[in-house]
């Protein structure tokens, strides 16, 4: 009897172990970003690390296979195989073959326009086709852009501010179309300011290329800025908050700080990066051209509860 009664307290506590020091619980849901280039591949890297994804799997969907090798060693780099297990990149074509009947709790699309023949089609067969709906406490975060809104002679834009005819402006119709999409079916749409990182944006472009030809537009034109990572990780708030505040809503991204276009490149040449360029290239545009928008996005960082990371383009090339 004394022995049967050892035996049953050992068992207890071997239960009690095993309970203790368990593995972590299993991966409940899955989260699609549909578009892994500088913008979806950064935010991929930071849902694996934040804490509040840590037992999600992220699935990194492109049109063809050709980075895919790549977009791995962006995201994981040496990251451990308990990360990299939670990461996996498809082609469209395998996630829908792969995945028939399922869906993704959360999807984010920041493809660009330029790889669609129809774009705000295929942001509709994104959202009807990957995402299980608002109802299953999931979002869908469409990626947009800023330059929808009609204003351009140096007027204040924000969320509620008006955009450009769709059948009166090609250019902006695919972005406004598109958003009207993921909006209807319950997503939101995050408009977001020129995206740059260090060697990537108009900076790049004006030093480089621009030096005898000259820089289009008028010097003093508004522009306004945000870094990649800082978009991602607007995305990655959207995602956070999740539909209870996000849904049909419409979002305003930037870094808070105009510049114009002689700022960004007199910004830019303080970076070692771009040392050998020592002037700004001439300006040739009219002087009476229109001089842009100023984005205010002070209530969408209010709602998705962000900030970014740099305060403007000149913190971000003086860093």
């Amino acid at each position: 009897m004394a022995s049967a009664l050892l035996l049953s307290l050992l068992l207890m506590t071997l239960s009690s172990s095993s309970h203790a020091f368990s593995a972590p619980q299993p991966i409940t849901s899955d989260l699609a970003i549909v578009g892994c280039g500088v913008l979806g591949t950064s935010l991929c890297k930071q849902l694996l690390s934040h804490p509040d994804f840590a037992s999600r799997s992220i699935t990194g969907i492109t049109k063809s296979t050709g980075r895919h090798d790549a977009i791995r060693e962006q995201v994981l780099g040496g990251e451990n195989d308990d990360v990299g297990q939670r990461f996996q990149v498809l082609t469209m074509e395998d996630v829908l073959s792969q995945y028939n009947g399922h869906s993704f709790k959360d999807v984010v699309f920041c493809a660009p326009p330029s790889g669609f023949d129809d774009y705000p089609s295929a942001v509709k067969e994104a959202a009807t086709q990957l995402w299980s709906g608002s109802d299953s406490g999931g979002s869908f975060v469409f990626t947009s852009s800023g330059g929808v809104y009609e204003g351009a002679d140096g007027e204040v834009v924000n969320e509620s501010s008006p955009t450009s005819d769709p059948e009166t402006n090609p250019r902006s119709a695919r972005m406004v179309n598109a958003e009207k999409e993921a909006i209807a079916l319950g997503g939101c749409a995050l408009r977001l300011a020129g995206l740059y990182t260090l060697e990537r944006g108009a900076h790049n472009y004006w030093l480089e290329k621009c030096s005898e030809t000259g820089i289009q537009g008028r010097e003093d034109g508004i522009v306004n800025l945000l870094n990649y990572d800082d978009a991602a990780s607007a995305a990655l708030a959207a995602l956070r908050v999740g539909p209870s505040v996000n849904s049909k809503h419409t979002y305003l991204i930037s870094d808070g700080n105009p510049t114009t276009r002689r700022g960004i490149c007199e910004s830019a040449l303080k970076n070692e990066r771009y040392a050998q360029f020592t002037a700004v290239p001439p300006f040739v545009g009219k002087a009476d051209g229109p001089r842009g928008k100023v984005y205010d996005g002070s209530k969408s960082n209010e709602a998705l509860r962000w900030k970014p990371r740099y305060s403007s383009f000149d913190e971000f090339m003086t860093m």
